[in-house]
């Protein structure tokens, strides 16, 4: 009788712990969905800067041609020996501003002034050789006259005067090339700039057209820009450009000067040439980027980077006023012409668009996506501008 009451406690003991493990089990599973139940924290307020905003106004959008190319000087020259020697002086190097006819460099003088010493002497021996045979010819002129030589002497006598003459041409001719030779061993700006790069250093010795240093005039400033065939049909001259030099953010103003009247060989491309608005602080061989203009037209206009096409349409983020605060909300837009705005400082492409209210405040692309409904405050120094700027 006593074992089956202590077997009687026992399966109590285990029903109350299999109730105990049920209440846990069922408490730990209304507690997971309280919590998946209740609502997830989100942002509910986002702070602006003015930099954040721009206002969506009516724009004159030039539609334009990409274009690309390098700056160059209109003036650049590579200077090189035009006779070979020792390089025995550099006046003039990188950096420094000479003006035409100044000295660069000097290559030995030595055998070419003794050349021009040699073909001088050939010259004056052959201008005693011709006066020689002119007065032969004077004298044998007044003899025939008078019969004592034949005709034929006399003849002879005119051909060695002829040939004695001829003979002094030729040797001032050689007199005057020793003398360029001469004078091209000391390499003289052809104009005014500033040297950019020498090649050569002193001591060495340089062939005929080595190149020696180069030269540059940076008052005078193009961009090359190169263009395939169907591209360069709809240039003409005069067309004005907004480039971007090195990836600065402040435009430089362009028209097109020149235009070559054929392709190039092989690329098949097609050169014209931009004449700067502007070159203060620009080199020669940088790279330049930016919209050749070939058409205007004015639309309600925002920066393309500001259109957002995560959906099915393309739609801009815009700040609005509901009551006493401010919101985002999402505006779809129609978009129209692409082009720049070249009375604007900024080169980011610009679109218009409809459905959009003008002067309505647009959060641009480095704010990112925002959720619509959410709360805006302005710092403190674009509360001003952001209140003037809404509708």
């Amino acid at each position: 009788m006593k074992n089956i009451k202590t077997r009687w406690i026992l399966i109590g003991v285990v029903i109350l712990a299999l109730v105990a493990g049920v209440w846990r089990a069922m408490s730990n599973k209304r507690a997971q969905e309280a919590a998946a139940a209740a609502p997830v924290a989100v942002q509910t307020q986002i702070e602006l800067a003015n930099s954040d905003v721009m206002s969506a106004q009516l724009r004159d959008i030039t539609q334009g041609l990409a274009v690309s190319g390098t700056v160059k000087a209109v003036n650049y020259a590579v200077i090189k020996a035009r006779v070979a020697g020792e390089l025995k002086e550099v006046v003039a190097r990188e950096g420094d501003a000479v003006q035409a006819g100044d000295v660069l460099a000097r290559i030995d003088p030595t055998e070419y002034q003794r050349r021009w010493l040699q073909a001088a002497e050939t010259a004056s021996a052959a201008k005693s050789q011709m006066e020689i045979a002119q007065r032969a010819w004077d004298s044998n002129k007044a003899l025939v006259d008078q019969g004592f030589i034949s005709k034929a002497a006399m003849d002879n006598s005119v051909a060695s005067y002829q040939g004695a003459m001829a003979s002094h041409k030729a040797a001032i001719a050689g007199a005057d090339v020793a003398r360029k030779a001469l004078d091209d061993a000391t390499l003289r700006a052809p104009f005014a700039g500033i040297v950019s790069g020498r090649a050569a250093q002193v001591g060495e010795r340089v062939a005929i057209d080595a190149k020696i240093m180069e030269l540059v005039d940076l008052s005078q400033l193009e961009v090359e820009v190169p263009l395939s065939p169907s591209e360069s049909m709809d240039v003409r001259i005069g067309q004005i450009a907004s480039l971007q030099v090195e990836d600065r953010p402040q435009t430089v103003g362009a028209k097109v000067k020149r235009i070559s009247p054929s392709a190039q060989t092989g690329s098949r491309s097609v050169l014209i040439y931009l004449a700067l608005d502007k070159a203060e602080g620009l080199r020669h061989g940088l790279f330049a980027k930016g919209i050749l203009g070939m058409g205007k037209s004015q639309a309600l206009a925002v920066p393309l980077s500001s259109v957002r096409t995560d959906r099915a349409q393309p739609y801009v983020q815009v700040v609005e006023q509901v009551g006493d605060q401010l919101q985002v909300a999402h505006k779809t837009v129609t978009l129209g012409v692409r082009g720049m705005d070249l009375a604007q400082p900024e080169s980011e492409t610009m679109v218009g668009v409809t459905g959009l209210a003008q002067g309505s405040t647009v959060l641009k692309s480095n704010v990112g996506a925002l959720r619509e409904g959410i709360l805006v405050k302005y710092t403190a120094k674009a509360a001003a501008s952001a209140a003037s700027a809404l509708p």
